[in-house]
């Protein structure tokens, strides 16, 4: 993705400029929940911003797909119930709990290690092979989380104390 997403219009630019307007917002939100929202407890947090997406999809799915069929195997509700429960409302509930720990910059870098455990699990449980360019892309990752963390340079600018004469 280059200049040309945003200088020329092409309709396919416009899913990398959803993309760019995900990640924005993404930020902003971690940023404005930890401002507006650090003095209510997570499940509180989670319950509401659960609540509201409910309540903003369910017309878009009635309107998308019609009326949702209830006849499904125990299987595929069990695996509904799963991700309901763990994937997202367990998912959420941690979100604000760490957002009110430790921060929203320190929680959003837990998205760069999608990308390693994403390829790493493809690697382990598909045999998907590494290319050299995912080897460079983890060694970028590796070097912003040791540049946000501080400790990488604090060894080098860290001042002597004065000796007493």
């Amino acid at each position: 993705m280059g200049p040309s997403a945003v200088t020329e219009f092409n309709p396919g630019n416009l899913a990398q400029l959803a993309i760019l307007g995900a990640t924005l917002s993404y930020a902003f939100a971690g940023v404005w929940g930890r401002t507006a929202l650090s003095n209510q407890p997570p499940l509180v947090n989670a319950f509401g911003m659960l609540a509201g997406s409910t309540a903003l999809m369910v017309p878009v799915v009635f309107v998308v797909d019609g009326p949702p069929s209830f006849d499904l195997s125990p299987s595929i509700w069990g695996a509904l119930l799963g991700m309901a429960a763990l994937s997202t409302a367990l998912a959420y509930v941690l979100y604000f709990a760490i957002l009110a720990r430790a921060g929203a910059a320190n929680l959003l870098l837990v998205t760069l290690l999608i990308p390693p455990f994403a390829i790493g699990l493809g690697v382990m449980f598909l045999g998907e092979r590494m290319e050299p360019e995912a080897w460079i892309g983890f060694a970028i990752i590796a070097l912003g989380f040791a540049v946000t963390d501080g400790r990488l340079f604090s060894r080098f600018f860290r001042r002597k104390p004065q000796q007493a004469e």
